[in-house]
């Protein structure tokens, strides 16, 4: 019996050691549940910034598959997700100086409407960089001016991460259409036409239709 109170003395003296233990810690992950650093946030590879009250998320190039580079001339898609702060704005346009000639809105101007979350990020690109001036390959990092009508220019300078792992099953820029031939070379070759009947034969007058006359 005296066996018994002694082993239930020591166990009561462990429970009671193991509560004042337990106590703080439990206390310490309540208060941090909510912490942000404890939140769920998936993985960025991107740049993330806050300027002139607009944030920009997770900005970042998609590049060529591992070990590979997209040419001179290429095309290459641009992701981000972008949220107005202070007030509805509204990007209206993008460049990337030293990277490519030109940086298309896909669908045109994008509406930011304050507390919004506008999500541009993939998998289908809609700012595309056209006209590469350089080389572009994973690893590197370009430079992006985004214009916003009301909180005007902000440059960023972004990754390119290559077409792999999570990045696979993104899609990649819609082909630049082709340009048809416009009515100016249309008139350089005829007058081209025109030069050579008129350098074969002086008597042809340059303002002659090439076409033959409806009179015999």
């Amino acid at each position: 019996m005296k066996e018994a109170i002694t082993v239930t003395r020591w166990t009561r003296r462990l429970l009671v050691g193991a509560i004042a233990i337990l106590v703080p810690a439990l206390a310490g992950c309540e208060a941090g549940l909510s912490a942000p650093t404890l939140e769920y946030h998936p993985a960025s590879n991107g740049v993330s910034i806050v300027a002139n009250g607009i944030s920009i998320d997770n900005a970042f190039v998609l590049g060529p598959p591992l070990n590979t580079t997209l040419p001179v001339g290429g095309q290459a898609g641009v992701f981000l997700s972008l949220y107005a702060q202070d007030g509805n704005d509204q990007l209206v346009s993008a460049s990337a100086p030293g990277v490519a000639s030109s940086v298309q809105l896909i669908n045109g101007p994008v509406t930011l409407n304050q507390g919004t979350l506008v999500d541009l990020s993939g998998p289908a690109p809609e700012l595309v960089l056209t006209g590469l001036t350089s080389p572009l390959r994973g690893g590197q990092t370009v430079n992006l001016v985004l214009k916003f009508s009301t909180a005007g220019s902000v440059p960023l300078e972004i990754p390119v991460e290559p077409a792999a792992y999570e990045y696979t099953t993104f899609s990649p820029p819609p082909p630049v259409p082709s340009a048809s031939p416009s009515a100016s070379t249309a008139a350089h070759r005829h007058r081209a036409r025109v030069r050579a009947r008129t350098a074969a034969d002086p008597l042809v007058s340059p303002t002659a239709s090439a076409s033959p006359s409806a009179t015999s």
